[in-house]
């Protein structure tokens, strides 16, 4: 993720200021792509049948038919209760894959849905629980084609007293409707003081940013960071418009957009947003399809976003193959931005002082995490720094390439961006619930990835880089896993090291 409170650390701006640094460079090349408009989707569908009040249970009609198992043979992950969140998610249930049938109503601004969630029982259980929002009201469910009650509780689980035997896999088909309602965010960045989850705009626009959690306010889902699924999502939009969710476009009915993800997706990882969307293609290094959605007025984002391929090629260069089979993004109302995986999720309230450069910066960020934060991830939230350490120190090394900083000016100055953000947040390793996201989960980390990287050169940096992408692709990751890799990869003992930055509650000197 990157928002406007982390923008003033790059070196275009701060730097810029307390070192003298001369202003970035401007124009960088464009790349050409297509735009298109979107056919217009039908009418949204109207809602599954009778409501019931959050927390009340509901039975099922039993003359449903019974549902087939998805077609996808689904993400098989080892779940772990999560260490700064352990009331989100479940790590007594892996969730393999998710078919979401969405629908948006604009004018009653309601969102109706039909799940099927392919699950495998980690442990025997007496009952299924999943995330899901309390404003979102159950309307049946099925599991292998029987209906089954369910009740959806104050604290947003759904709760189905069925049987669960471990590793029998089971097929729930929840159907639900209900009007978006996000939840506060556990941190008091800014960026985020709109809460975490699906909401809508004023005028009916629909969007979602939920790291480290929020998905539960659209769909259900077992919303840890450690169980990764496949995806395939429909959505229908009113009339004229485009619904958009993560993955890659896919062939639907018309009036539907469809998007199916077949690489492990983190719950956090998803995105939907429905408006007045205009789909603009493109294509990347070797032949990636790319697809921009935009709204009439996210002309300057547009503009930016069509360096992608450019930025790919950059990254590619250092970090490997991109990972997927598609990139983009979705530009939505928000002053964030979120690694969504396959399509960004772009936040389009720029500020006034910001340029196209400042912008390139965010979206190289945003692609980097394919690698290092989608395609690799942590298990819990508390390794965090695996994501966005990287990201942050990619994004700061495409500045330094791009505006030809001097390595010494550089290294001084995240010397000493690291040293504030421990002071103000503690160190990396160690990150509050309640501050979730904040500098020291960013700069730190990256002042250890820039210490490795100084020790091992470019080409052997780089070779780690890559190699630790490759070996643990779709993988839930934490500390223990980075640091025998890097000791492995590399034949020294880079053990003291990484502690000592992730854990010191000051810069280390080395």
């Amino acid at each position: 993720m990157k928002s406007a409170m982390h923008r003033p650390v790059v070196i275009c701006g701060v730097l810029a200021l307390s070192f003298g640094l001369a202003g970035c460079e401007r124009d960088a090349p464009r790349s050409a792509g297509a735009s298109t408009p979107v056919p217009a989707p039908s009418t949204t569908a109207a809602g599954f049948g009778p409501t019931n009040a959050s927390g009340t249970p509901t039975t099922a009609p039993t003359t449903l038919a019974p549902t087939p198992t998805p077609t996808m043979p689904g993400a098989t992950s080892v779940p772990r209760q999560d260490s700064l969140y352990p009331k989100r998610g479940n790590p007594d249930v892996d969730a393999l894959h998710y078919d979401l049938d969405l629908a948006w109503d604009r004018d009653s601004r309601t969102l109706t849905g039909t799940a099927t969630v392919l699950v495998r029982p980690v442990t025997d259980r007496p009952v299924l629980e999943l995330d899901l929002s309390h404003a979102l009201t159950v309307d049946s469910v099925t599991i292998d084609g029987t209906a089954a009650t369910a009740a959806v509780t104050p604290r947003h689980k759904l709760t189905v007293p069925v049987p669960m035997t471990k590793d029998v896999k089971r097929t729930v088909v929840i159907r639900y409707h209900g009007k978006p309602d996000p939840v506060a965010a556990p941190t008091t960045r800014s960026d985020l003081d709109e809460g975490l989850g699906l909401r809508a705009t004023s005028a009916g626009h629909l969007w979602t940013m939920q790291e480290p959690y929020g998905a539960f306010t659209w769909y259900p889902v077992n919303d840890i960071p450690s169980d990764k699924a496949t995806y395939d999502i429909s959505v229908r939009a009113p009339k004229g418009w485009a619904g958009v969710a993560s993955g890659t476009p896919a062939s639907a009915p018309a009036g539907t957009n469809r998007f199916v993800s077949t690489r492990p997706v983190a719950s956090y990882l998803t995105t939907l947003a429905v408006g007045p969307y205009t789909k603009h293609v493109a294509t990347g290094p070797h032949d990636i399809p790319l697809t921009y959605w935009t709204r009439p007025s996210d002309g300057d984002e547009l503009r930016v976003l069509r360096r992608s391929p450019r930025l790919l090629t950059w990254l590619e260069k250092r970090f490997g193959r991109y990972p997927f089979a598609s990139a983009g993004a979705v530009v939505v109302d928000s002053r964030a931005a979120m690694e969504t995986q396959q399509l960004v999720t772009f936040g389009g309230k720029r500020s006034a002082r910001q340029t196209d450069d400042d912008t390139e910066l965010t979206v190289v960020h945003e692609y980097a995490h394919q690698w290092f934060g989608d395609e690799v991830g942590p298990s819990t939230w508390t390794d965090v720094w695996l994501n966005e350490g990287w990201a942050m120190y990619i994004e700061l090394l495409y500045q330094v390439d791009r505006d030809n900083i001097p390595q010494d000016f550089f290294t001084q100055w995240l010397a000493r961006a690291d040293g504030t953000a421990r002071k103000k947040y503690g160190p990396p390793g160690h990150p509050d619930r309640d501050e979730f996201g904040t500098s020291n989960v960013y700069l730190p980390p990256a002042n250890m990835l820039h210490q490795i990287h100084r020790q091992l050169g470019d080409k052997k940096f780089y070779a780690l880089a890559r190699a630790w992408v490759s070996q643990h692709h779709g993988q839930a990751v934490d500390r223990q896993t980075f640091t025998t890799f890097v000791n492995q990869h590399t034949g020294r003992d880079f053990t003291a090291l990484i502690n000592r930055y992730l854990d010191s509650t000051t810069t280390p000197r080395d």
